[in-house]
């Protein structure tokens, strides 16, 4: 196995985890700059933007990794809630935070929500799976035993272990596939990629964590299981809503005449 340690500083180490971290913004801004002319938005605006993405996702992204799946164990550890270079984030909390943040930016710059959330979703695709890749350097979310011959062995952990990191890096490398795609496809409604993602993600997090080590809930699921399945519905039922969506063109209405 890769060691987690990238490079020791004196007392200071730098992890593996944290350098992917980073450049997993550093290259999903520039990412969004090159996609915003399929929605029509600047380049300087998907910049301005990461001011206020990437707090808001590290925070939530961290906040739910401890309160919704380790409480037991940060309760009895609060100073390992600070440790973000150990490990220890959530998409799904990630993905709440970038939402909050893409709102309040939308408001302050009178752009459209899904139009924003459209370009940004693709590099985020793209980005999990370095972010898989790392979880895998860092030796975390391995999968359940198995004897298959790709089977990994993790340092302190027994038994060899199904390597669903890799499993879902895979996946999502799919993912970023199938949304450039619809982002690029003219015909399609604004706000169509972003509710993609939310119902391929849930789809593909929920079949993943059958391969993964993780606290079983209730109902033989685990919570990221019971998590994506709300979300899987609402995005199927917000991806065929036929009078949620107009051309991105023009404003983004409901039903009822009110903006989104």
């Amino acid at each position: 196995m890769i060691s987690p340690v990238l490079l020791h500083l004196g007392p200071f180490e730098i992890r593996w985890y944290g350098v992917i971290f980073a450049l997993m913004f550093l290259i999903g801004g520039y990412m969004a700059a090159k996609l915003a002319k399929y929605r029509k938005l600047k380049k300087d605006d998907m910049y301005d933007f990461l001011i206020y993405l990437i707090p808001l996702t590290i925070i939530f992204a961290r906040l739910a990794h401890i309160f919704i799946y380790n409480y037991d164990y940060y309760i009895i550890n609060p100073i390992e809630m600070f440790k973000i270079w150990k490990g220890g984030v959530s998409i799904h909390g990630g993905v709440f935070g970038g939402v909050l943040g893409g709102w309040i930016f939308c408001k302050r710059k009178n752009i459209k929500f899904y139009d924003l959330a459209d370009v940004f979703l693709v590099p985020l695709s793209f980005g999990i799976i370095f972010g898989r890749i790392g979880n895998f350097i860092n030796q975390e979310l391995y999968g359940r035993i198995t004897n298959l011959p790709w089977g990994v062995k993790f340092d302190n952990v027994e038994g060899i272990r199904h390597p669903s990191q890799i499993y879902e890096a895979i996946a999502h490398l799919a993912l970023f596939i199938v949304l450039f795609k619809l982002l690029k496809n003219k015909n399609l409604r604004s706000g169509f990629v972003f509710w993609s993602f939310i119902t391929l993600y849930s789809f593909l997090r929920f079949f993943a964590e059958f391969f993964r080590e993780a606290k079983i809930i209730s109902f033989g699921l685990t919570m990221p299981q019971l998590i994506s399945i709300p979300l899987f519905l609402l995005g199927l039922y917000m991806l065929f809503r036929k009078d949620t969506f107009i051309n991105s063109k023009d404003s983004i209405i409901n039903k009822d005449g009110k903006k989104l």
